[in-house]
Protein backbone atom coordinates (compact mmCIF):
# COMPACT_ATOMS: atom_id res chain seq x y z
CA UNK A 1 0.00 0.00 0.00
CA UNK A 2 1.59 3.06 -0.74
CA UNK A 3 2.07 5.95 1.47
CA UNK A 4 -0.82 8.70 0.36
CA UNK A 5 -3.37 5.26 0.73
CA UNK A 6 -1.91 4.51 3.93
CA UNK A 7 -2.54 8.22 5.43
CA UNK A 8 -5.94 8.50 3.92
CA UNK A 9 -6.51 5.32 5.17
CA UNK A 10 -5.26 5.89 8.62
CA UNK A 11 -7.48 9.84 8.65
CA UNK A 12 -10.49 7.56 7.68
CA UNK A 13 -10.10 5.50 10.68
CA UNK A 14 -9.91 8.47 12.95
CA UNK A 15 -13.10 9.77 11.83
CA UNK A 16 -14.47 6.36 11.55
CA UNK A 17 -13.72 6.32 15.55
CA UNK A 18 -14.97 9.67 16.37
CA UNK A 19 -18.55 8.39 14.87
CA UNK A 20 -18.48 5.37 16.84
CA UNK A 21 -17.97 6.88 19.88
CA UNK A 22 -21.01 9.14 19.65
CA UNK A 23 -22.74 5.95 19.84
CA UNK A 24 -20.86 5.01 23.58
CA UNK A 25 -23.12 5.07 26.70
CA UNK A 26 -23.21 8.69 28.25
CA UNK A 27 -21.42 7.60 31.21
CA UNK A 28 -18.02 7.28 33.05
CA UNK A 29 -16.98 4.34 31.44
CA UNK A 30 -18.15 5.41 28.19
CA UNK A 31 -16.70 9.06 28.55
CA UNK A 32 -13.44 7.37 29.65
CA UNK A 33 -13.01 4.56 27.75
CA UNK A 34 -14.12 7.03 24.32
CA UNK A 35 -11.48 9.46 25.48
CA UNK A 36 -8.75 6.43 25.49
CA UNK A 37 -9.82 5.33 22.18
CA UNK A 38 -9.97 8.48 20.39
CA UNK A 39 -6.43 9.83 21.41
CA UNK A 40 -5.01 6.88 20.44
CA UNK A 41 -7.09 6.29 16.68
CA UNK A 42 -5.83 10.35 16.30
CA UNK A 43 -2.39 9.36 16.90
CA UNK A 44 -2.36 6.48 14.57
CA UNK A 45 -3.11 9.07 11.75
CA UNK A 46 -0.83 12.22 13.08
CA UNK A 47 2.22 10.37 13.98
CA UNK A 48 1.87 8.41 10.63
CA UNK A 49 1.91 11.50 9.16
CA UNK A 50 4.76 12.74 11.25
CA UNK A 51 6.35 9.64 10.15
CA UNK A 52 6.69 11.02 6.05
CA UNK A 53 9.09 14.09 6.89
CA UNK A 54 11.61 11.84 9.07
CA UNK A 55 15.16 13.09 8.67
CA UNK A 56 16.29 9.45 8.83
CA UNK A 57 15.56 6.14 8.51
CA UNK A 58 16.82 6.14 12.22
CA UNK A 59 14.03 9.03 12.77
CA UNK A 60 11.34 6.84 10.77
CA UNK A 61 11.42 4.07 12.89
CA UNK A 62 11.05 5.84 16.14
CA UNK A 63 7.75 7.47 14.74
CA UNK A 64 6.52 4.22 12.91
CA UNK A 65 7.34 2.34 16.54
CA UNK A 66 5.13 4.80 18.36
CA UNK A 67 2.27 4.73 15.20
CA UNK A 68 2.63 0.62 15.95
CA UNK A 69 2.03 0.90 19.81
CA UNK A 70 -0.77 3.79 18.74
CA UNK A 71 -2.34 1.19 16.54
CA UNK A 72 -2.07 -1.25 18.95
CA UNK A 73 -3.78 0.76 21.59
CA UNK A 74 -6.71 1.68 19.45
CA UNK A 75 -7.41 -2.61 18.87
CA UNK A 76 -7.41 -2.81 22.53
CA UNK A 77 -9.88 -0.08 23.69
CA UNK A 78 -12.51 -1.07 20.49
CA UNK A 79 -12.08 -4.70 21.82
CA UNK A 80 -13.33 -3.22 24.96
CA UNK A 81 -16.13 -1.58 23.52
CA UNK A 82 -17.00 -4.74 21.92
CA UNK A 83 -16.52 -7.17 24.55
CA UNK A 84 -18.12 -4.62 27.46
CA UNK A 85 -21.28 -4.53 24.90
CA UNK A 86 -21.04 -0.72 25.17
CA UNK A 87 -21.95 -0.57 21.83
CA UNK A 88 -22.91 -3.74 19.94
CA UNK A 89 -22.99 -4.08 15.77
CA UNK A 90 -20.57 -4.57 12.77
CA UNK A 91 -19.30 -0.88 13.34
CA UNK A 92 -17.32 -2.12 16.48
CA UNK A 93 -16.07 -4.96 14.78
CA UNK A 94 -15.44 -3.60 11.59
CA UNK A 95 -13.20 -0.85 13.53
CA UNK A 96 -11.10 -3.72 15.34
CA UNK A 97 -10.75 -5.34 12.44
CA UNK A 98 -9.35 -2.18 10.64
CA UNK A 99 -7.09 -1.32 13.99
CA UNK A 100 -5.87 -4.96 14.10
CA UNK A 101 -5.06 -4.64 10.08
CA UNK A 102 -3.06 -1.53 10.81
CA UNK A 103 -0.82 -2.45 13.63
CA UNK A 104 -0.13 -5.63 11.43
CA UNK A 105 1.13 -3.25 8.72
CA UNK A 106 2.76 -1.10 10.82
CA UNK A 107 5.15 -4.28 12.53
CA UNK A 108 5.98 -5.50 9.14
CA UNK A 109 6.75 -1.75 8.13
CA UNK A 110 9.03 -1.46 11.18
CA UNK A 111 10.42 -4.74 11.36
CA UNK A 112 11.56 -4.26 7.41
CA UNK A 113 12.74 -0.32 8.43
CA UNK A 114 14.91 -2.54 11.64
CA UNK A 115 16.29 -5.17 9.01
CA UNK A 116 17.62 -2.33 6.55
CA UNK A 117 19.06 -0.37 9.78
CA UNK A 118 20.94 -3.39 10.69
CA UNK A 119 21.85 -4.05 7.35
CA UNK A 120 23.57 -0.26 6.88
CA UNK A 121 25.27 -1.00 10.02
CA UNK A 122 26.74 -4.47 9.26
CA UNK A 123 28.05 -3.36 5.96
CA UNK A 124 29.23 0.21 7.56
CA UNK A 125 31.11 -2.23 10.11
CA UNK A 126 32.68 -4.10 7.22
CA UNK A 127 33.75 -1.17 5.57
CA UNK A 128 35.56 0.14 8.75
CA UNK A 129 36.91 -3.30 9.22
CA UNK A 130 38.11 -2.94 5.54
CA UNK A 131 39.69 0.06 5.73
CA UNK A 132 41.73 -0.13 9.16
CA UNK A 133 43.09 -3.52 7.69
CA UNK A 134 44.30 -1.84 4.73
CA UNK A 135 45.68 0.84 6.91
CA UNK A 136 47.39 -1.68 9.30
CA UNK A 137 49.07 -3.74 5.86
CA UNK A 138 52.62 -2.72 5.22
CA UNK A 139 52.50 -3.49 1.88
CA UNK A 140 49.84 -0.97 0.47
Amino acid sequence: MNRELLEKRTNQFHVDVLRLCKELPKDAAGFETGKQVIRSAGSVGANYRASRRSKSDKDFLYKMEVVLEEADESHYWLGVIGDSQMIIGAGVLRLTGEANELTAIFAAVCKTTKAKLNAAKKTKKEERKSRSSRSQDPES
